[in-house]
């Protein structure tokens, strides 16, 4: 089903109806696969993010694509984005700006950093010394960030999208919990099946080039209106009390995990019914079944959860703990 572009939806006067948002948002998959192979699952994750207002942490080796996901998101959903490649002498203010004086008027003016955006790509944000990483956590929260004493609003829609590598650690600065607590989402970003990678090199040697998606073809098929609809939309889904009771007990059982030194704070269960509310809209309803919340589990918990140490060394994951707690909890009828 083809749905219509976000100029379409202004001309129309449907830019702000919740069937039409959620119809140009189902048809970011099929303009962001002109860029990239694969990747329903992230794809699926940066959209459900943006609905909740969240952050997403984007986790895989070099090279499957996870810059090139973030800017076809942008271009597809007509929003500005950024990107800044996080390094060991990186500063503060080269993410939030500076002010910077002014000879001609003898006065100081503020210059905006990278993070006055819509999407901000975060690369390698591990590669960063916690002072630099924590210039985002206000950015993250509050939706602002405050330079000499005065706060300065963000554009909205604003998410970061922080990317980091899950196998090289020299050199690395690993994010504390207080700022993995800030990402709505962690998505893995695997490696792409066979079929997918041989797809990847047929585009290149056809003359795909992935810092020009205008020439992929790449279009806006959605746009701030669209997305504010959606919202909306979202914040009407009913929850019924079984469904937060459910909510409640998969989290309070990672509290009780024998495998976990860390379980689930209150704000992740409130991040969790949050994604369970954006998926089961995304998937053509106005209310939440238990499948939403176990859809959504994975990504919105396993950064909240913190292995023992013994655990660990039996190879257990935190993937792993969370499953097996999903097939324990009782599912509400």
């Amino acid at each position: 089903m083809s749905a219509p572009t976000a100029q379409n939806a202004a001309t129309t006067g449907d830019a702000g109806n919740p069937d039409s948002a959620r119809a140009s948002l189902e048809a970011l998959r099929t303009e962001i696969a002109k860029a990239v192979v694969g990747q329903d699952p992230a794809v699926t994750g940066l959209v459900v993010a943006l609905l909740c207002r969240g952050h997403v942490l984007l986790e895989g080796v070099p090279g499957v694509a996870k810059t090139l996901l973030v800017r076809a998101l942008a271009a597809s959903l007509e929003l500005d984005t950024k990107r800044v490649q996080f390094t060991p002498d990186l500063m503060p203010s080269d993410i939030t700006g500076s002010l910077v004086y002014d000879a001609r008027t003898a006065e100081f003016s503020f210059q905006p950093g990278p993070v006055f955006t819509n999407l901000l790509l975060a690369d390698e944000i591990n590669r960063t010394p916690p002072k630099t990483q924590s210039a985002l956590l206000e950015a993250m929260e509050e939706r602002q960030v405050t330079v000499d004493g005065t706060p300065r609003p963000l554009p909205d829609p604003f998410l970061v999208a922080a990317t980091q590598n899950p196998v090289e650690y020299e050199g690395t600065y690993p994010l504390p919990e207080a700022q993995l607590d800030r990402f709505l989402l962690k998505l893995t970003v695997p490696l792409p099946s066979r079929d997918d990678e041989v797809n990847v090199l047929t585009r290149h040697a056809q003359g795909f080039n992935p810092r020009d998606l205008q020439a992929a073809g790449v279009r806006p098929v959605a746009g701030p209106a669209d997305l504010e609809a959606a919202r909306s939309a979202v914040a009407r889904t009913t929850v019924t009390a079984e469904i937060a009771g459910y909510v409640v007990d998969i989290c309070r059982a990672t509290r009780e995990s024998p495998s976990l030194a860390l379980g689930v704070s209150p704000r992740g269960a409130t991040a969790l019914l949050s994604t369970a509310r954006a998926w089961a809209w995304l998937t053509g309803r106005d209310y939440v079944t238990p499948d939403d919340v176990k859809a959504l589990a994975l990504p919105t918990l396993r950064h909240r959860v913190q292995l023992r140490p013994e655990a660990e060394m039996e190879g257990v994951t935190t993937d792993s703990v969370i499953t097996a707690i999903l097939a324990h909890v009782p599912v509400p009828r």
